[in-house]
């Protein structure tokens, strides 16, 4: 049947950061995303306004006229491509907030939803990808930054370069129904939200807490570049304003800046007491030298190590663990606070 555009259009302003528009026209994938990402921040939303003639298009073109995997390779997109690298970033925030405590965190979950982020960017519309390679990419980038969050950036950008390399157009498929699209759609729409879900109802401040710790980590990335990092804020602020913009908030005003002031201290304010912590953990008082931080971190793990405490293993392991993620985050200078 062919798709309307008055049709879509419809869709697309009802529920269009759903996705609903895309599900109409048979683009899952971009359905998905939507769904994961409120339309993008809502920007991506708005630019498809001028893009649905081009999409409705597609969606009537038929099945025989569409490209056989590997007569041609799509052109490269910077669009899709620094896309595949947003929503990478994305997904391994949103895994390092509700997975990190996993013991295999850093060498499977994190690669593993850096990974399935930049494949479904690169499965919107008619293109694909290989999954073998994307994936094999992010798991072998994954342990060069074993145990540092700044690793979901290299991975992403591994992982998109390889999804770009092996893109292709997809191969015709028949048409299935409403139901099994939608079925699928909903496992992968729990897969990603029910392990933060989870996180948040039943550990509802070491989620915060990681919250605070994963967006303190996201901006001292641009630490070295102030006019980014404020630019970065902005960003992360835009999706708050726009969500109160259209529930009927009358207009930007001090107030959404003061939010962002509280949760923006709050992040510094974790960070200040988590190096306290540290600092307790290695039996030093706060400004300690970087040499009285190494001498009494070699000390402490000689002392802890499981190896040296069959007699205690689980409470040596735990002390062992300790140390050394209070020596890491020690190990890292402190970032002064910039203008906002």
């Amino acid at each position: 049947m062919a798709k309307g555009l008055l049709v879509t259009y419809a869709l697309w302003a009802v529920g269009g950061p759903a996705g609903l528009h895309h599900l109409y026209l048979g683009r899952d994938s971009h359905a998905l995303l939507w769904m994961l990402t409120l339309g993008g921040g809502g920007l991506g939303w708005l630019w498809e306004f001028w893009k649905l003639p081009s999409f409705v298009a597609e969606a009537n073109r038929a099945q025989a006229q569409r490209q056989s995997p590997g007569e041609v390779t799509p052109p490269l997109s910077p669009i899709r491509f620094t896309a595949q690298i947003v929503v990478g970033i994305y997904f391994g925030l949103v895994a390092l907030i509700s997975l990190s405590s996993m013991a295999s965190f850093y060498t499977v979950a994190l690669p593993l939803a850096v990974g399935l982020g930049v494949l479904l960017v690169a499965t919107v519309g008619n293109q694909t990808s290989d999954f073998k390679n994307t994936l094999g990419v992010a798991f072998l980038t994954s342990p060069i930054f074993y145990g540092r969050p700044i690793a979901i950036l290299p991975i992403s950008l591994a992982a998109s370069i390889t999804a770009q390399k092996h893109r292709r157009y997809k191969a015709s498929v028949k048409s299935e129904t409403l139901s099994v699209r939608l079925y699928r759609l909903g496992l992968a729409y729990l897969a990603f939200t029910g392990p933060l879900a989870y996180s948040t109802l039943c550990n509802t401040a070491a989620t915060l807490s990681y919250v605070a710790e994963t967006l303190g980590s996201f901006l001292n990335w641009f630490s070295f570049f102030p006019l980014l990092g404020r630019l970065m804020e902005s960003v992360l602020l835009l999706p708050y304003r726009i969500w109160r913009l259209l529930v009927g908030d009358p207009g930007f005003n001090s107030s959404y800046f003061q939010e962002w002031e509280k949760l923006y201290e709050f992040v510094h304010g974790f960070q200040d007491e988590k190096r306290q912590l540290a600092y307790q953990a290695l039996g030093l008082s706060e400004g300690a030298t970087n040499e009285e931080i190494h001498r009494s971190y070699r000390e402490l793990v000689k002392v802890w190590h499981p190896d040296h405490n069959l007699h205690q293993t689980e409470e040596a392991q735990r002390h062992f663990l300790e140390i050394q993620a209070a020596y890491e985050i020690l190990s890292q200078p402190k970032k002064p606070k910039g203008p906002r």
